[in-house]
């Protein structure tokens, strides 16, 4: 099968680092702009003041492809006219950044902290309330910075009958318009990508003078404020100084009269001529205005109509996958269809393949050295048929077939926020449900689908996530001798130490985090030939890695057993096996050797005890120690080499530590928790 090459473009000049654009989310109160930033900041975000009496804004750098933004989330702003003192401080951020001009110079309270202004803005516009946002638009234009429309909540606007032509917005404007939907991640890829050709060509929108009259009367008002030491003192566009001197009473007037005092009166007069030309005082009529045109052009972008027919089962299914509440319910059903093909097709897989191999090979017991070796390579190549058949191949085409048709990239949005609780961010999801079949595929997966702090912190993770092996383990175990209740605190116990360690990590690897964009396309049918070939690509791994990992695992493994090289192993182990997990001291091999061939641990322990019964060997409390351990223990040396082609030997090593110190620390507190409890509760 020949994959096909896809031809990516690159930029000459890739924005990232020094590079990096500055892009400042704007807008009212409750338009979806923190519902944006959430959508695409990482999973610690900055937050900081503006000043000792400013808002609150937050910051967080966003991956973009292979370009990178800092992205900020301003506080809300109604209007940049008759400005509060909270308002007044985000607009002189918005034009100064932390490098104050001349007129701000003598003022008590300077900036404390490292703020550089926007390079671009991002409007975000509620589709619903479109002409009341249009005039902070008419504003935001005067700024002379590149601006993006995010058109948010055009569902909302369709269920209502209004439809906006965006193209024609756009054309009118002169800065792109991206329809979005915040909350369900639709429109936010393509809102950030023209965030980022917004800076690469540093086009400002089209200027949006007053009416003739208007302008006529202001001609006097223009030549003062086209001053050159005016301009050098505010270090602001001249339209938007002039609507602020035409308009307002505040800052940009008092500022002024305290530098330019010969000015004050010329420019007071100025204001009183307008005012003779206009029916109105100059600051109603330019209010007037500016609502006027806010409203024409409303008119002229929208229409009214019936809802559409086109796309409405799309509509139908992103109200299952992405509303923010009932989402998790179609996301719910994704995890249970991926847990029962889990535990019910692999198992049934599994009895049709993997089983009747072991009844087989049980009938070849060899007594020579060679007998021994060559049993052991059938014993690893029939594990690798019980890993791949049964488990993951059905899982990972299953996924595959998700995400080809849209509907994993949607439960990875919703999911999204949760995970920012482990610190990673919801693209990951699809790898932690591929983790509950086999590891080694799922940290292939996160290799492939992300990158920096992420890759890391899943990879780690991951070696907890209780895969096939672990989990047969402990229901056949569990299940027999400790109960439903038993099995589902262990499994309790694993979600908890999940929890807590990527909060740990998280914090570990602060300085990694970046956010991420997570795509919404659209739905599509799974093609065969595309799921088979990512199929492979997603689990090649197996026959270049895990394959040789197996065999000589299980070699390893008949080799001590025929040369009884075991029980020195156990005497070795019997101070972590006997005094701190409270364990038989021949355990220890079962213990230390079933990373070599996980799915063999139970087996192990049922060969060094002698017996299929183990209540007489074991109470109840060391063999939910036993699986306790096994749980948090380094899950296969199959997943350990993945590691260090994936995150390095570095970052694979700690795994290890971090895997043994989690396995020892937990499963020791849970014995000594239970041995307290039979004490109290005898």
């Amino acid at each position: 099968m020949t994959a096909a090459i896809s031809t990516i473009a690159v930029p000459q000049r890739l924005l990232r680092g020094d590079r990096r654009p500055r892009v400042a989310l704007v807008g009212r109160a409750r338009t979806g702009k923190s519902s944006l930033f959430l959508a695409a900041s990482s999973t610690s975000p900055q937050h900081r003041r503006l000043l000792r009496d400013g808002d609150a804004y937050g910051e967080c750098l966003v991956d973009i492809g292979l370009e990178q933004i800092s992205l900020v989330d301003l506080p809300a702003v109604d209007s940049l006219h008759s400005l509060s003192a909270h308002d007044r401080i985000l607009v002189k951020y918005l034009l100064w950044g932390d490098r104050w001009p001349p007129v701000a110079a003598h003022e008590a309270e300077q900036p404390t902290v490292a703020f550089h202004s926007p390079d671009v803005l991002i409007q975000v516009v509620d589709a619903t309330a479109l002409q009341r946002d249009l005039e902070l638009t008419l504003e935001l234009t005067l700024l002379g910075r590149p601006l993006v429309i995010a058109l948010n909540r055009v569902d909302e606007a369709r269920r209502k009958g209004l439809y906006i032509n965006t193209g024609a917005l756009a054309d009118r404007l002169g800065v792109p318009v991206v329809a979005t939907v915040a909350h369900m991640g639709l429109g936010v890829a393509e809102l950030f990508r023209a965030a980022l050709g917004a800076a690469r060509s540093g086009t400002v929108p089209v200027t949006q003078s007053p009416s003739e009259y208007i302008d006529e009367a202001l001609k006097p008002l223009r030549a003062l404020v086209a001053r050159p030491e005016v301009g050098d003192a505010f270090q602001v566009p001249w339209r938007f100084l002039l609507m602020q001197l035409a308009e307002n009473n505040d800052y940009f007037l008092q500022e002024l009269g305290c530098h330019f005092s010969q000015l004050l009166p010329e420019v007071l007069a100025a204001r009183r001529a307008a005012e003779r030309y206009l029916p109105r005082p100059l600051s109603d009529e330019l209010h007037a205005d500016r609502h006027h045109r806010a409203a024409l052009l409303f008119e002229n972008v929208t229409r009214f109509g019936g809802l559409a027919d086109a796309g409405r089962w799309q509509r139908l299914l992103d109200g299952v996958f992405l509303h923010p509440r009932w989402g998790l319910v179609g996301s719910l059903a994704v995890f249970a269809l991926v847990l029962l093909m889990v535990f019910k097709v692999s198992t049934m897989l599994d009895g049709w393949t993997a089983a009747p191999l072991v009844e087989w090979a049980q009938r070849w017991q060899p007594a020579s050295t060679a007998g021994v070796v060559g049993r052991a390579v059938l014993d690893g190549l029939i594990g690798l048929v019980g890993i791949v058949i049964p488990y993951m191949l059905p899982l990972v085409l299953l996924l595959v077939a998700l995400e080809e048709s849209g509907i994993m990239h949607r439960v990875a949005f919703v999911v999204d926020r949760g995970f920012h609780r482990i610190g990673l961010h919801g693209g990951v999801a699809a790898p932690f449900l591929v983790g509950l079949g086999c590891n080694v595929p799922a940290i292939s997966m996160v290799a492939a689908t992300s990158s920096g702090k992420d890759r890391i912190v899943a990879t780690l993770l991951l070696a907890f996530v209780p895969c096939s092996a672990r989990s047969a383990i402990i229901l056949a175990m569990g299940g027999k001798y400790l109960g439903a209740l038993g099995v589902f605190a262990i499994f309790a116990l694993t979600f908890v130490v999940l929890t807590v360690l990527g909060g740990l990590l998280a914090r570990r690897y602060a300085d990694l985090a970046v956010g991420l964009i997570q795509e919404i396309p659209p739905y599509a049918l799974p093609r065969w030939r595309g799921l088979l070939a990512k199929t492979w690509e997603r689990t090649r791994d197996i026959v270049t890695i895990v394959t040789p990992l197996l065999v000589a695992g299980s070699v390893l493994l008949a080799l001590l057993n025929h040369f009884g090289a075991d029980r020195t192993i156990n005497l070795l182990l019997s101070p972590i096996t006997h005094w701190w997990l409270g364990l038989p001291v021949l355990l220890g091999v079962p213990i230390l050797f079933g990373v070599l061939r996980k799915e063999l641990s139970l087996l192990m322990v049922y060969q060094a005890l002698g017996t299929m019964e183990i209540v007489p060997l074991l109470d109840w409390v060391q063999i939910a120690t036993f699986l306790v351990f096994i749980t948090f223990y380094i899950p296969c040396v199959s997943t350990f080499a993945v590691m260090l082609r994936t995150i390095g030997a570095r970052q694979a090593w700690f795994s290890i530590g971090l895997s043994v110190a989690v396995a020892l620390l937990i499963s020791g507190a849970v014995r000594l928790l239970l041995e307290m409890w039979c004490v109290l509760l005898p």
